[in-house]
Parts: C-alpha cells; structure tokens; sequence
C-alpha cells in the first residue's frame, strides 16, 4: 500500500484522540494533519497541527483520507444553532475542503438513530450530516453510528454527561441483556474500525454499534 496522508478533524475528542493515535502507530501512513482550535498536547514527528477557524477553513494540505470527529452537546454549546455549527456545519467544511485537496476517503463519527427526517433535533442534525457527505461523492465513506460512548473524558478535560456514568455502570452490569447495538462501546473500538475501514472503503458503510464492539 502506498504511504497514506490523513487529515483529522476533533483530535482533542473522546474518539478523536484514539484515531490520532492510531493513525501516528499505523507504518503505512506517512502524515497526519490535524486540525485543531487550540494546541494539541501529542508531539510526533507525522504530526502537524494547524489551528483553524472552522467557519472560515484555508485550503487544506493534499491527502487521501479524512476523518470527522468534531462533536459537541447542546448543553455545552449553548443553543442548537451553536449545536449545529460544530456537529454539521464545521464536519461539512472539513470533509469539502479535504474532497478539495484530493481526499478520496471519509470517515465520520456519528451517532446511533441518526436520520436526517428524525423529529430528535440531535439526531435530525446527525442524519443531515450522514447525507450532506454523502452527497459530496467521495470513493468511500465510512459513517460509524456508536451508541453511549465510554472513555476517559475527565482526562480531556471534559466533565462527564449528566446520567452517563450511571448508564455506562448499569450497561456494564447488564451487558448480556442489552442487545449488541446499544450497549454503551469504548472510544477506542469506535476509532479502531475507522482506521480499520476507511482505507478500504468503496462507497457508502455504515458501522453499527453492535459490529463495532470486539
């Protein structure tokens, strides 16, 4: 395989920071790209970080793949427009400026329920997104649809979801229970089957959570 160039965008997320490492570990791929609000704490030498405005993205550097991270709450984002300028709005100007600089390959982290005629608004906004990219006629498009994400988000600095600690104890307890597709699924699979996918990808995947978990 030829050497792989990535570009990665919400590298400082729960499932972001397991794709960053991942693609740094992986022998096949010479760069990584990310592109960050802020200063990223990992240093390796196939990393660069470029600190962007999202609304207002430059012309990306050349590569072949690209992977979707950026997520946020309506809690901590304030509103559902500000909601939807990180989940759909900022996703969409990553994944066309990246078609731009010659990607051929996505992969986006979305979100169990995602459809874009849900009268959720979370899950509407996913689903919009899902066919947004979908639209813009990449060779592969890789879509992983977790559901309750577990990590270790107080090492981010992130505060833990109200109720999520709770939820992950009780699918943790009940795991036999729960049918494969809602159990809660660590980070680290999510980014595992990305990595796994997205280099091979011919049209459209979607990953469900239940294939996602090892």
């Amino acid at each position: 395989m030829a050497a792989r160039i990535a570009l990665l965008a919400g590298a400082s997320g729960l499932v972001g920071r397991e794709l960053l490492a991942g693609l740094i570990a992986d022998d096949s791929v010479e760069a990584v790209h990310a592109l960050a609000r802020r200063p990223l704490d990992t240093r390796h030498p196939k990393l660069s970080v470029h600190l962007v405005d999202f609304a207002s993205l430059p012309a990306l550097p050349a590569a072949g793949e690209v992977y979707l991270a950026l997520g946020t709450t309506i809690k901590s984002a304030g509103s559902q427009a500000a909601f939807r300028a990180v989940d759909f709005e900022a996703n969409l100007a990553v994944a066309r400026a990246a078609k731009a600089a010659g990607a051929q390959r996505c992969g986006l982290v979305s979100a169990m329920g995602a459809n874009a005629r849900s009268g959720v608004f979370y899950s509407r906004v996913k689903g919009e997104l899902e066919e947004a990219l979908a639209a813009l006629g990449f060779a592969g498009l890789v879509i992983a649809r977790p559901s309750m994400l577990a990590g270790d988000r107080e090492s981010l600095g992130q505060p833990q979801r109200p109720g999520e600690k709770l939820a992950l104890k009780v699918s943790t307890a009940l795991k036999p229970l729960i049918p494969r597709n809602y159990r809660s699924i660590f980070a680290k699979d999510v980014a595992a089957s990305l990595l796994r996918e997205v280099p091979r990808a011919e049209g459209r995947r979607v990953l469900m959570s239940g294939e996602m978990q090892p």
